[in-house]
């Protein structure tokens, strides 16, 4: 565990003195508060709107947002550390693939917390100062909701990245690949499902339909944070609304997805020739 967080302060402080987290930290602000207080200014009002309002268009931010960013931060973990020469340093020292595989998830992994907890959190706290009327206890559950959902949904993308940085040499490939994976999950793949209900008139086994969802982390961090409130949600999420997903089993659904890149990643990298 020693060796997991040396790795993981070494990954924190290149964050730091990169500017990684203060960066992610503004934007997020910036546009969580920008969301917050101008988001209804197309229909005449300024100002924050409602809880729900605000997490669902947060929400539309965020899936956008923190697997681009996560993919950016990571997509050179290890073939970074190869063509600089440190990779092989690195594990000259008691220091096992897999140690510096978590290290490097724990390191990233509080990056994205910290920037997220700080940027989307800066939002909460300006509502719960100036907005009248709101509910403290509401707000509280809901930004914690978000806060951590949207962290995992980051971290999922950065075990993604790993395993993209494991299999390629060079690190304009894993640009590439990475910039190929965020198309695929969060724009392909809803569109393909819109296509396919399109295409059989809305008929194609509404049953399994709420489940294909699944298939993809954003829209389980999109359920989650969207489907908690009644009327909430739009295009496939109203197909999903009918089936009740609990707060856990999402989840728990995201955790399993956080498994799956990871351990790709692991396979990847213990098979790389360095």
């Amino acid at each position: 565990m020693h060796a997991i967080w040396c790795v993981a302060q070494k990954e924190l402080k290149d964050g730091l003195r990169n500017r990684w987290i203060i960066a992610i930290t503004l934007v997020f602000a910036l546009l969580s508060i920008g969301i917050s207080w101008f988001g209804a200014a197309a229909s005449g009002v300024v100002g924050f709107t409602s809880i729900p309002n605000t997490i669902i268009s947060l929400a539309s931010l965020a899936v956008f947002l923190i697997p681009l960013i996560a993919l950016l931060l990571s997509y050179d973990a290890i073939v970074g550390e190869d063509e600089d020469g440190t990779l092989l340093l690195l594990l000259t020292y008691p220091l096992t693939k897999a140690q510096l595989l978590l290290g490097k998830l724990l390191g990233h992994g509080l990056i994205m917390g910290i920037s997220t907890a700080l940027g989307f959190g800066s939002s909460a706290v300006i509502i719960a100062l100036f907005a009248s009327g709101v509910d403290l206890s509401a707000l509280t559950i809901a930004f914690t909701r978000f806060i951590l959902s949207a962290t995992l949904l980051g971290i999922i993308f950065v075990a993604a990245a790993y395993f993209i940085s494991a299999l390629v040499s060079e690190k304009s490939k894993a640009a590439g690949m990475a910039l190929i994976f965020w198309f695929l999950f969060v724009l392909v793949f809803d569109l393909a499902l819109l296509g396919l209900l399109v295409a059989t008139d809305g008929q194609f086994n509404p049953e399994l339909f709420p489940y294909l969802l699944l298939l993809n982390p954003t829209d389980v961090f999109r359920l989650i944070n969207l489907v908690g409130f009644e009327g909430s949600g739009g295009g496939l999420l109203v197909m999903a609304s009918e089936v009740e997903f609990g707060f856990i089993t999402l989840f728990g659904v995201l955790l399993c997805w956080l498994l799956l890149p990871l351990s790709a990643a692991y396979w990847a990298f213990s098979r790389r020739k360095i």
